[in-house]
C-alpha cells in the first residue's frame, strides 16, 4: 500500500506540474492573485465545513453517552488534516481520530463504531450530492462523455458503499470473527471482546433511526455548504457563476477527489478534474487551476493547525496514565501470546475476562506433570 501511494503520489505531482506548465505558470498565478480577499473568505469557509462535519459525528452518538460536541470538533479537525496532508489513503486520520476519543473517555467499541457510522454517513450524502450535481449537468449541458464518466463512477460506487455497510452489519460480524479464529483460537479472541463490542455498539448506532437520519442531513447541508468556497473564489477571480453552477463543479470535483483516495491531497486529480468541469461553464484552464490552488491553500490554512492540534494531544496523551480498559487489553494480548507459546513473562488472565485463575505447578496432578508425557508416550 506504501508503494502504491508513493507511485500515485509521484504520477500526480507529474500530472499537476504538466498541467500548470500548459496553461502558463504566470496566467495561473495572475488568476490567483486576482481572488485577492476570496482566498481568505475560502479558508474561513473551509474551517466553518469542518467545524460542521464535527457536529454531523456528534450527532451519531446516543445522548449523554458520547464525547462532547467540543471533542467531536477539534477532533474532526485533527481527522481532516490527517486525511488531507498526510499519506494515510485518506482514512489514517480517522482511526487516529476514534484513539484519541478514547482518551477522552469514550468506551474503543462506542468510538470505533462511531467512526464508522460516521464515515457512513458521510459516503451516503456525498453520493447523493454527486448525483444531484450529475442531474444539473445533464439538465445544463445534456449527455456527453464527462456526464457518462462520472455516471459510471456512481454505478462503481453503490455497490462498493453498500458492501461497505453490510460489512458493518451481522453478516460482516461474522466474517471478520472467522477471518480472526483462522489466526488464534476464539476463545482469546472472545476474551478480548473488541470484536463483539464493537459491532455491538455499531447495531446501538444504527438502531437510532433519528439519530442517523440527523448525522445524514448535518453532512448533506455540509457538501452544499462547501459549494460557497467554488462560488467566493470563482467570483473574486471576476467569473460571475451562479450557486448552481458552482454546486456542480463542487459536487463533481469532491467526486473526483474521492475517487483518487490513494493519492494523497488528490494531487493532479483534482486540478485536472477542474478544468473538465470549468470548460463547461467557460471557466479557462489557468482560472481552474487557480481554484485550485486556493483550494490547497485553504487545505493548509486548515490542516497544518490542525496537524499541530494533533501534536499537542498525543504529548498530553502521553503524560496521561495508561486507562483501565489499555491494561485490561494488554493482560488480554498476553494471555494470546501465551497460548501462542511467545509469552515474554508471567502474565494471567486478567479477573474481568471471568476466566478463573491459573493453578499453580504444585495443585496440579500428577497426570499433568512433566513426565506423564514420558508414560504416554
Amino acid at each position: 500500500m506504501k508503494r502504491l501511494t508513493t507511485l500515485a503520489s509521484i504520477v500526480g505531482l507529474g500530472t499537476a506540474l504538466a498541467l500548470f506548465l500548459s496553461s502558463g505558470v504566470s496566467d495561473v498565478t495572475a488568476a490567483v492573485v486576482s481572488a485577492g480577499w476570496g482566498t481568505l473568505a475560502v479558508v474561513v469557509a473551509r474551517f466553518l465545513a469542518v467545524a460542521w462535519a464535527g457536529l454531523g459525528w456528534h450527532a451519531v452518538f446516543p445522548r449523554g453517552a458520547g464525547p462532547t460536541l467540543r471533542d467531536c470538533i477539534s477532533l474532526r479537525f485533527v481527522r481532516e488534516g490527517i486525511n488531507t496532508l498526510l499519506p494515510v489513503a485518506q482514512v489514517g486520520g480517522d482511526l487516529i481520530g476514534a484513539r484519541l476519543l478514547t482518551r477522552r473517555g469514550t468506551p474503543g467499541g462506542l468510538a470505533g463504531a462511531s467512526m464508522f457510522v460516521d464515515l457512513m454517513t458521510q459516503a451516503v450524502t456525498q453520493l447523493v450530492f454527486t448525483v444531484a450535481g450529475l442531474l444539473l449537468l445533464i439538465q445544463i449541458t445534456g449527455d456527453g462523455p464527462l456526464v457518462r464518466t462520472v455516471g459510471g463512477g456512481v454505478l462503481v460506487a453503490i455497490p462498493a458503499l453498500a458492501a461497505f455497510y453490510v460489512i458493518q452489519r451481522r453478516s460482516g460480524h461474522r466474517l471478520i470473527e472467522a477471518a480472526l479464529s483462522r489466526f488464534a483460537a476464539g476463545r482469546e479472541w472472545r476474551a478480548l471482546g473488541a470484536i463483539d463490542v464493537l459491532y455491538e455498539n455499531l447495531r446501538r448506532l444504527y438502531g437510532n433511526r433519528a439519530r442517523v437520519g440527523a448525522a445524514l442531513l448535518i453532512h448533506l447541508v455540509g457538501w452544499v455548504v462547501g459549494t460557497v468556497e467554488v462560488w467566493i473564489a470563482l467570483n473574486a477571480m471576476g467569473y460571475s457563476i451562479s450557486f448552481i453552477d458552482a454546486l456542480v463543479i463542487e459536487s463533481l470535483a469532491q467526486a473526483v477527489r474521492g475517487a483518487a483516495f490513494v493519492v494523497p491531497g488528490a494531487i493532479g486529480a483534482q486540478e485536472g478534474g477542474l478544468i473538465a468541469l470549468g470548460a463547461l461553464f467557460g471557466i479557462p484552464a489557468e482560472a481552474a487551476l487557480a481554484l485550485s490552488l486556493v483550494k490547497r491553500v485553504a487545505d493548509l490554512g486548515v490542516g497544518l493547525p490542525s496537524l499541530a492540534l494533533w501534536n499537542w494531544m498525543e504529548r498530553k496523551a502521553a503524560l496521561a496514565p495508561e486507562a483501565d480498559g489499555a491494561t485490561a487489553v494488554r493482560d488480554g494480548l498476553g494471555a494470546i501470546r501465551a497460548r501462542l507459546g511467545r509469552r515474554l513473562g508471567p502474565a494471567p488472565l486478567a479477573s474481568a475476562y471471568g476466566f478463573p485463575a491459573p493453578r499453580s505447578p504444585a495443585a496440579l496432578s500428577s497426570d499433568n506433570e512433566a513426565g506423564a508425557l514420558k508414560k504416554c508416550a
